[in-house]
């Protein structure tokens, strides 16, 4: 006799390669992504910065932190300055994490928006299958399998990083900028 039966439902999906994801293992890295999305800086500003923020690292710890991100492509080097006989070097980042939880109550609240979305995300997925759907198969077939997973949807993955990206973009062009002021 079982104790309990659920129907248990995908609620959630992340999605980010393997080298993003260890990246992302240490709240360290998590805030000077945070820092640098807003502002390019160095080493010593991103020292100071993480001081302030109550973490306080020595010089060789943040160019650790800042070197295993920028090997995971999460951080670039923004632009060089010569000082005093060398080169300072500025960092930022080219990858936005979103960190947050919804509140229990917004399920209910958002339901109609969830349905607005559901329905015209659904015509966009439709629409890009009828019209992309060879090249989408294509990229998937390349996609190599990660090394953890059994079940793969790698259809389903280069959807979600086309919607993604989309929405990065209309973010980097300012399409979100004031819409709830």
């Amino acid at each position: 006799m079982s104790l309990l039966e659920a129907d248990v439902p995908v609620r959630n999906v992340i999605t980010t390669d393997p080298n993003r994801a260890k990246a992302l293992e240490n709240d360290v890295r998590a805030k000077v992504l945070d820092m640098l999305a807003e502002e390019e800086l160095t080493i010593e500003g991103i020292r100071a910065e993480l001081g302030r923020r109550g973490s306080e690292k020595a010089e060789t710890t943040v160019r650790h932190h800042v070197n295993v991100l920028k090997d995971a492509g999460m951080v670039e080097l923004s632009r060089l300055e010569e000082a005093g006989g060398g080169t300072r070097k500025y960092y930022k980042s080219n990858t936005r994490v979103f960190s947050y939880e919804l509140p229990e109550s917004a399920a209910e609240e958002l339901a109609p928006a969830m349905e607005t979305s559901r329905a015209e995300l659904g015509t966009v997925v439709d629409r890009l299958v009828a019209e992309h759907g060879e090249e989408i198969r294509s990229v998937a077939r390349e996609m190599r399998p990660c090394e953890y997973c059994e079940t793969q949807h790698y259809e389903e993955f280069v959807v979600r990083e086309l919607i993604d990206r989309a929405l990065t973009d209309l973010s980097q062009n300012g399409e979100f900028d004031g819409l709830f002021d």
